[in-house]
This record gives structure tokens, sequence and C-alpha cells, in this order.
């Protein structure tokens, strides 16, 4: 499975989203230029976003529950809800109708158009596609137990040369609850992911995960 950004997303339909996401070839290179991508856009102003403080950006219709915490930088899209205790670390980039839930935390992560990460997730340090759903409880676990550079495991072993990076899910991808994503976990367009269900490595469009190692085809 080829596991560039074209392969794993469709375009968003929002010009500064598709525009980050396809100014490189892989997921992982753009996570050191979330910051400063987002840092950017806060500085000239985003049409139709207003500012929810002076780091963060927020687009139309969103609702925001009162014991959320939001921490900038930040760009929030427009008819997302937030819900109670969503916890928002800073450097998060947020596509449109996407729903972030009650004790969920977000660090260093892109989520692009109708994503859901509704119940006790966490996505750090990843890349959310097109109506990606995380099941409750489900983790993207972003840091090696050596802290050594996290490897894409692949038909080829790539080294990202960075520390922290967490998941990739392509556009319509659906994670189990409970299921554990392990750092560099690269789950393809329109794969399910069983429930209790530790991954590594790449796994191919259109797929089942039933366990690690077990993956079969997803039938029409």
């Amino acid at each position: 499975m080829k596991i560039t950004n074209k392969s794993l997303f469709h375009p968003s339909g929002i010009e500064h989203i598709d525009s980050f996401i396809f100014s490189k070839e892989y997921p992982w290179e753009l996570l050191p230029l979330i910051k400063p991508y987002i840092q950017s856009l806060i500085e000239k102003g985003l049409p139709g976003y207003t500012k929810l403080k002076d780091d963060a950006l927020i687009g139309q219709t969103v609702m925001i529950a009162d014991t959320a915490t939001i921490i900038g930088p930040a760009i929030i899209g427009n008819n997302v809800e937030i819900r109670p205790g969503c916890f928002i670390r800073g450097l998060v980039l947020i596509g449109d109708q996407c729903v972030l839930g009650n004790s969920s935390e977000f660090k260093n992560a892109v989520l692009l158009s109708h994503c859901q990460a509704p119940h006790y997730n966490y996505v750090g340090d990843s890349i959310l596609g097109n109506y990606a759903h995380m099941g409750a409880g489900s983790i993207c676990s972003n840091l090696r137990s050596d802290g050594k550079p996290v490897v894409i495991h692949g038909e080829e072993d790539i080294n990202t040369g960075i520390r922290k990076v967490g998941s990739f899910l392509g556009d319509h991808a659906d994670i189990g609850c409970n299921s554990v994503l392990n750092p560099g976990t690269i789950i393809g367009q329109n794969t399910q992911v069983y429930p209790l269900t530790m991954t590594r490595g790449v796994y191919p469009n259109n797929s089942i995960v039933k366990s690690t190692n077990v993956v079969v085809e997803k039938k029409q």
C-alpha cells in the first residue's frame, strides 16, 4: 500500500487545510510544520473565522461545552462540537463538522472534515482523515518506550527521525473501542479495526483488522 498523503486523504474542501495536507508527500513530514502553519494563519486571519482568544481562531456555529479547555495555537472549523471535558492542548487544526468528545485530548494534530473522536480518546502527533472515527477509549500512542525516533513498519521500514509520531488514519477509517494504535501506525481508507486491537505498521485500504497481524479484505 502507498502511504502518501494523496493515497490516504481526499481534499476536504477547506482551502487552508488542503493546502497544508498536500504540501508534503508523506503524513509524518507534516507534524513539525503544524505549529508554524497554524501560527501563520492566526497572524494573517481567515475569512469567516473570528478570534476565540489571541492564539485561537474559530469558525461559525461551533458548540463549546463550558468545561472544555482550549489552549492555543489552534484553529477550529465550522459546525464543530467540543464536548464536556475535552482538552485541546494546542497545535490543533480542525476541519468542519468534527466532534471532539468528552474527556478526549488533542495535541499537535490535524483533523480533516467530519472526524469523530467522541469519547475518551487521545490524539497526539496524528492526522485523522475525512470521516475518520475513533471508538470510545481508542488511543493514538505517540512515543516509543525507548524514546527513539519512530519507525514506520510498512513494506520497508522508514525512520521518520521524529521522536513523537502518533497515527495517520485515512478517510473513513474506523477504530474500534479501546484499541491502541502504536506509534507510526497507518490505517488505510475505509479500513475498520476491531475493538481491543493493538495495531502496528501499515494497514491497507478497504480492510478489516481483526487483530494485530490478522487482516482481511472487505467484501463488497
